[in-house]
């Protein structure tokens, strides 16, 4: 069951206007008065370190894995 709507263009087409220009006002003060939150300064990155000078050992774990599952099915 539907609902049918007439749209009047007097009122609605004023109070539609009146409402995008305050969306529009609200949105240009909300831009102005945000900052921009980097991750760096987060209290959750502060105890974390850079990855060392193993960290290339990581993605040939990895390969060694699937070579070894590879040969593990084949065979």
């Amino acid at each position: 069951m539907g609902v049918i709507v007439n749209k009047q263009d007097d009122k609605d087409s004023e109070l539609s206007k009146r409402i995008s220009a305050d969306l529009r006002t609200r949105v240009v003060n909300s831009a102005e008065d945000k900052d921009v939150d980097l991750a760096d300064d987060a209290e959750y990155m502060k105890d974390l370190k850079k990855t060392g000078r193993f960290g290339w050992i990581w993605p040939v774990l990895i390969i060694l894995a699937l070579l070894s599952l590879i040969s593990i099915i084949l065979i």
